[in-house]
């Protein structure tokens, strides 16, 4: 095997094939199940778009209505987790609280082992329902609140924001949230997706597999981006700062959180969408600085490095304009991703082969081994 063997990153290469997701260079556009979704953001609600991603087809009126039933019933947690939770360290990171939730929701699924279709169809709702619950609830016992219970009558957007905060803003806010879900379901063969189907290609469990990609999309080369450029508008601090940092940092070949992609190379097609809604956010909120710091950075950037933003640049000031702390960023992202990791879990098991690549030697030689008091 020579040097030009090794594809660092596994760039170029192809290990499987899918049918939940695909950036389409022709449209430019992420595609689920063959849907642009920017069209999807415009015109469907975050439910609609997690039965696309999970049954291949948009619902109609009764499924619809079914989908949301079910997910509406499955939205409590355990006394038991209800407690474990409660217990946890204040200053634990939301995503570790993530982790450890959906190992507890293993211990206490008795499916957690049938990994038949539809137990795992069964499963992937659970978690999917109940992962804003232990976020509310860990969110609330931080700040010193009441925990409060999901309502039934709520959407799904529309109850993480009574979770967190006890009411639900305007609808111009919701969708903003509901779209960043959106945006965030699903995107291929991401390094926490893989690592999901991974775990699932030894034919361990979806709670396992889960879990493991809530571990991987933590990382701030992944999902814990948004929370960095949230860090790094902070550390700006005001509009007139933005112009004089952005280029000092350019100069001194700082990395600059929030920009760039791996797939997109002439801007990520999510970014216009999740823009438009984060600016409307914006002027309900009466921001006064965040919108004008993203626009400076933003054309910097392109004018002197020609980078366009990822989703995660609008995501990050957008979620903290609707009042979530910066270390819940990368939660809300697992909140949405569960749909698109479970999806893949679901169509690993249907076509399984262990994911066991190779790997290219370059340790020492063989060596004699010397007994004790020779060395």
């Amino acid at each position: 095997m020579s040097k030009e063997d090794v594809k660092k990153g596994l760039i170029g290469i192809v290990v499987d094939e899918t049918t939940i997701s695909k950036v389409m260079p022709d449209i430019n556009s992420l595609t689920y199940r063959g849907y642009p979704v920017q069209d999807l953001c415009d015109k469907c609600k975050f439910e609609e778009v997690a039965y696309l991603v999970w049954h291949a087809n948009l619902p109609n009126t009764l499924e619809l209505r079914k989908f949301e039933s079910e997910e509406r019933q499955n939205r409590r947690i355990s006394i038991n987790l209800t407690k474990i939770i409660e217990h946890m360290p204040k200053k634990a990171h939301p995503m570790d609280v993530a982790r450890t939730a959906v190992s507890v929701m293993a211990l206490e699924d008795k499916e957690t082992s049938d990994n038949s279709p539809e137990a795992n169809m069964r499963k992937a709702m659970r978690i999917f329902a109940k992962v804003p619950t232990v976020l509310g609830a860990f969110y609330r016992i931080r700040k010193g609140k009441k925990i409060l219970k999901p309502k039934k009558d709520l959407t799904f957007s529309e109850n993480i924001f009574y979770l967190f905060f006890g009411k639900v803003p305007q609808k111009e806010i919701v969708k903003a949230l509901d779209v960043s879900l959106i945006l965030y379901a699903e995107h291929g063969f991401n390094v926490s997706t893989f690592t999901a189907r991974t775990i699932t290609s030894s034919l361990s469990d979806m709670h396992g597999a889960v879990t493991g990609a809530i571990a991987s999309l933590k990382g701030p080369l992944h999902g814990g981006a948004n929370e960095k450029v949230m860090e790094l508008m902070n550390k700006i601090k005001t509009p007139k700062k933005a112009e004089k940092w952005i280029n000092n940092a350019i100069n001194k070949k700082e990395v600059i959180m929030g920009f760039g992609h791996r797939v997109y190379k002439s801007g990520d097609s999510r970014v216009p969408t999740m823009k438009k809604h984060f600016l409307k956010v914006a002027k309900i909120k009466k921001d006064k600085k965040l919108h004008k710091i993203y626009t400076t950075l933003e054309e910097v950037m392109l004018k002197r490095k020609n980078i366009y933003p990822n989703m995660d640049f609008p995501s990050g000031p957008a979620y903290h304009l609707m009042g979530f702390d910066t270390d819940f960023f990368t939660p809300l992202f697992v909140v949405a991703r569960v749909t698109g990791w479970t999806a893949h879990i679901i169509e690993q098991h249907a076509a399984n082969k262990l994911i066991r690549p190779l790997s290219k030697y370059s340790g020492e030689k063989h060596r004699k081994v010397e007994l004790l008091n020779q060395r």
